[in-house]
């Protein structure tokens, strides 16, 4: 349904799921491993997969804390893109890389969801995607130090809100990993 002409096909979008972002994330290995299996299904279907690179001065690219955690290796032939804000979107090829696989439809999972899984979200439906978060396969660090709730209740809150997200001719919402469904006609 998304407004986006010509582009029926779905990708799953793995954002930041880095030995940095991910090293202190709330129940780290069991959305990791949601996540390998959806990039596995996604791989088995024909879907493509496309991967996101969070850079800053606290992420520096090349380093150890930079890289995807040794279970998610992004394929050869799977696009990697670099991004430096939240939303990633703003300023990468994210765009140009989703127009050229005629991605309509984003399937969204990663770190953290308090960051960059909300801001990239929120891209993609303004810029007239289709975006399911996956409610099982994001996951964030604890920020109630600095006054956020505990990470299972972002985690949580960032579920319901996103069930109920609507924007004219786009479809937004939650899936459980069991419950993603992946379908592309231009696969």
């Amino acid at each position: 349904m998304t407004t986006l002409v010509d582009r029926p096909a779905s990708a799953l979008l793995v954002v930041d799921v880095q030995v940095g972002v991910v090293a202190e994330a709330y129940d780290r290995d069991r959305v990791v491993a949601n996540i390998a299996r959806l990039v596995e299904q996604a791989r088995s279907g024909g879907v493509p997969v496309v991967w996101v690179q969070h850079a800053d001065d606290g992420l520096e690219r090349g380093s150890t804390s930079w890289e995807i955690v040794a279970e998610l290796l992004p394929a050869p032939s799977e696009p990697v893109v670099d991004k430096a804000y939240g939303d990633a979107f703003e300023d990468t090829v994210l765009e140009a890389t989703l127009a050229t696989l005629g991605v309509g439809r984003l399937v969204v999972v990663g770190a953290q969801t308090d960051a960059c899984i909300r801001s990239t979200l929120h891209g993609a439906l303004a810029r007239g995607y289709d975006a399911t978060l996956v409610s099982d396969a994001h996951t964030t660090e604890d920020q109630s130090a600095w006054g956020a709730p505990p990470p299972d209740q972002v985690i949580a809150h960032t579920n319901l809100y996103w069930t109920y997200q609507t924007a004219p001719g786009r479809v937004a919402g939650t899936v459980t990993t069991d419950a993603v469904a992946f379908s592309n006609a231009a696969s």
